[in-house]
């Protein structure tokens, strides 16, 4: 009997070079670009896409926003548990797909976590517009990371246990 292949170096591969892109990117619009400098005129890239400076001083869609040094470290605290919880999920996670998808969530929620420590706020500066309509609030590669990460899981989760179903009921 064969050992399982182990995929933590993926992971942690896929976690570091996440953090160090939006690290960069971060590093990019705040100082050679100037972002903030640039108000909300920002810089337009395509029709439907700017650079625009944001201050996020909450989580996900502006929830939990930290007004004060309390609430900023709280928050930090409590995205350092879910990293936390995330990176052993990594550690101990089998599948290939599954791995490399937890690498994105974690080096993305480190990446904000870094800003939040930082500065006391997650710089965002993807502004993807269509017109008037924003389908999503201004975030950063870090927000998109997580985001990837936690599509690819929940596919893998409905597919994975869809085709088990399948194969039960033909037994």
């Amino acid at each position: 009997m064969t050992a399982p292949v182990n995929h933590r170096p993926l992971g942690l591969t896929v976690a570091i070079v996440t953090l160090a892109l939006d690290q960069l990117i971060k590093y990019s619009v705040t100082y050679p670009l100037a972002l903030k400098s640039r108000a909300d005129a920002g810089i337009e890239i395509l029709p439907f896409f700017r650079l625009r400076w944001l201050e996020n001083r909450g989580v996900s869609m502006g929830f939990f926003h930290a007004d004060n040094d309390t609430a900023r470290w709280a928050l930090v605290g409590m995205t350092m548990l879910i990293a936390g919880f995330v990176g052993v999920w990594m550690w101990r996670e089998r599948a290939r797909q599954d791995v490399a998808a937890l690498g994105l969530v974690l080096g993305g929620a480190i990446g904000n976590i870094v800003d939040r420590m930082r500065l006391g706020y997650v710089i965002d500066y993807a502004d993807l517009h269509f017109g008037e309509w924003r389908p999503f609030l201004i975030f950063n590669l870090a927000d998109a990371a997580i985001t990837i990460g936690v599509l690819i899981l929940l596919a893998r989760a409905l597919l994975l246990r869809d085709k088990g179903a399948k194969t039960e009921n033909l037994k």
